[in-house]
């Protein structure tokens, strides 16, 4: 059974007989028809077009009084279709209305089919509006509850501070941003920092993690893809630059990509268009571009690794993050941090951490950084039996330790303890042991291949 379309329509004419006319032949076509003698009963905001006479008044003939009614009601509503109707038409009265706001133009008498098609076609544009509006509530509404309010980065190290304050100087100008820095450092937490802090901050956030993405599904992912492009293409697809467009795109595991895939987003970024995979049309994009990886700086200059065409342009402010053991004087602020919010996430006593337990933790590695202490305070949060949190609720710390951590030698020996250990709890399961140690599938693989495991 054919649902009745949910148009909404208001005839208003100072005429009972083109009133009723006006309601006879639409009734069966849309979902609602109200008919006003005036304009001032008519409330925009509960219909999808408004059918509007230009002269109301008695004996006018000029049009006037139907533009100043149609200014009024799309300034009550900018959404509202009003179409214009009058037996007194000429081309310059028309054009006049249209640059008014004025969706369309009726000619009395009307044909009924005419008429029809033509509120049909407002009422489209203006639910195309109101929906383009409820998107952009959506988009704003999702900025705020994904965004990471500056409080919640806690941060006192020198080397976090002289980010952050890098950060804060880069975000209203619309640059690209390359974030550098271990697994487990923050980076997508600045990054939406960053998108926060900008002029953008009321647009779509878009995050891809490449180091997921399938060299197969790359462009499809990125650029998008119209229907039948290839096999389980079963309907258009937007890609992620063109959800952002307005807005800010951040590329984590940039490093990840290879060669031929850095060219094709090279071509992107130079001339802000995007093609489809199976299109032929090129849709323009307005983007800003965050991009993110544990790759060394040195190893990133190496052409052999990252293209430096595309270097250059992603890194027009290259941000570099410190590692937790190098800002140890932000491990008591963030453990405190964490604890408050697992205790609330998980509806758990609030764990309080006694001195010795504290030294233990602003001694150890961290070899995942802030994500691997966010981990370990979840775990204990959950599982201790006490308030009160011992060594014992942290298993990373039962590793042997030697004194001198900032050694290089002894950090490595202590990243290949905690992957080894991880692997081992979890039955060599990826997966599980990458988000133990809080990193990337990637990320561990390299450390895996790093350390001959």
């Amino acid at each position: 059974m054919e649902q009745t379309p949910t148009i909404r329509v208001a005839v208003v004419d100072d005429d009972p007989d083109i009133r009723t006319a006006a309601r006879l032949a639409l009734s069966r076509h849309v979902g609602e028809v109200v008919i006003e003698p005036r304009p001032e009963a008519v409330d925009p905001t509960a219909f999808d077009v408004v059918l509007l006479d230009m002269n109301l008044a008695t004996g006018a003939r000029d049009g006037r009084d139907g533009l100043d009614w149609l200014q009024r009601l799309r300034a009550a509503d900018p959404t509202v279709s009003v179409v214009l109707m009058t037996a007194f038409g000429s081309i310059g009265l028309a054009v006049e209305a249209m640059k008014h706001g004025a969706a369309d133009f009726v000619l009395k008498p009307w044909q009924n089919e005419r008429l029809i098609a033509t509120v049909t076609a407002a009422a489209a544009l203006a639910q195309s509006r109101r929906a383009g509006v409820a998107l952009e509530s959506r988009h704003r509404a999702l900025a705020a509850s994904t965004t990471s309010p500056s409080g919640d980065i806690v941060a006192a190290a020198p080397a976090m501070l002289a980010a952050l304050a890098l950060l804060k100087r880069a975000a209203p100008s619309g640059a690209n941003v390359l974030l550098l820095g271990e697994s487990g450092t923050g980076k997508g937490v600045l990054a939406r920092e960053l998108h926060r802090m900008s002029a953008r901050a009321d647009k779509p956030f878009v995050t891809v993690d490449l180091g997921a993405v399938p060299e197969s599904l790359f462009e499809s992912e990125l650029f998008g893809h119209k229907r039948g492009a290839f096999t389980d293409a079963k309907e258009d697809r937007p890609g992620r630059f063109v959800a952002a467009d307005g807005g800010t795109l951040f590329l984590d595991e940039i490093g990840n990509l290879p060669p031929h895939l850095q060219r094709k987003l090279l071509t992107v970024l130079e001339r802000q268009e995007v093609i489809p995979v199976g299109g032929d049309q090129a849709v323009r994009i307005d983007v800003r571009l965050i991009t993110a990886t544990n790759l060394p700086r040195l190893e990133l200059a190496r052409e052999a690794v990252f293209r430096q065409d595309l270097l250059y342009r992603v890194n027009t402010v290259e941000v570099a993050l410190p590692p937790l053991r190098e800002r140890r004087e932000d491990i008591a602020a963030l453990l405190e941090h964490f604890l408050a919010l697992y205790a609330r996430k998980h509806q758990q006593p609030r764990r309080r951490l006694t001195s010795s337990v504290l030294e233990a933790l602003e001694a150890y590695g961290w070899p995942g950084n802030v994500r691997e202490l966010q981990h370990a305070v979840e775990r204990a949060t959950i599982l201790a039996s006490d308030d009160a949190l011992t060594v014992e609720d942290f298993p990373m710390l039962a590793a042997p330790r030697s004194a001198t951590t900032t050694d290089a030698a002894t950090l490595d020996s202590m990243e290949r303890g905690a992957v080894e250990r991880a692997l081992a709890a979890h039955g060599g399961n990826i997966s599980r042991a990458a988000a133990a140690l809080g990193l990337t599938r990637a990320a561990l693989y390299r450390r895996i291949e790093k350390h001959g495991l």
